[in-house]
């Protein structure tokens, strides 16, 4: 429950604050390539956050079949397809919708401040910034939805219905 409260907490803090955050600060500076800047920075903090929440549903996924068991089984399958969903948008947000962002950046050859938004590659990009936060989106959802099922499973609580 730990590994998976602290995943949470980074990806909410990133996507809340730190990454608009970024953005607002270089752009308020007048830097002619303030997102070119702010998006390096974003898409190597958003590599971690989407590793760590690969690896940490991978790891609960496995050590789930060991611990616990006490649940009810449509409960435990629950928690279980939360977390296999987590970590496959972690993944997908990684290997494939950050990869082809990476790439598109490069084949631009200018920074992206500086390619018109009708550009193919700059409506690409977009649209792809746009499935990312969306798939950031479900891998947090679900995460929080594995959490909460954890959390009625360990608490004495809500398993005894006193509340």
């Amino acid at each position: 429950m730990f590994l998976l409260g602290l995943w949470l907490g980074a990806a909410v803090f990133f996507g809340a604050v730190v990454a608009p955050t970024l953005f607002g600060v270089l752009r308020a500076a007048d830097l002619a390539n303030a997102n070119e800047l702010a998006g390096s920075i974003v898409t190597r903090l958003l590599a971690i956050i989407n590793k760590g929440g690969l690896e940490i549903g991978l790891f609960l996924i496995v050590t789930g079949f060991f611990v616990g068991g006490n649940e009810k089984r449509l409960i435990r399958f629950a928690e279980m397809i939360s977390l296999a969903i987590m970590s496959i948008m972690c993944g997908v947000s990684y290997w494939v919708i950050s990869a082809r962002m990476v790439a598109l950046r490069a084949a631009m050859q200018l920074p992206i401040d500086q390619i018109a938004r009708d550009d193919p590659r700059r409506v690409a990009f977009d649209n792809l910034h746009g499935y990312s936060v969306a798939v950031m989106g479900v891998a947090i959802v679900t995460g929080l939805v594995a959490f909460i099922i954890m959390a009625r499973a360990v608490s004495p609580t809500v398993r005894e219905g006193s509340a």
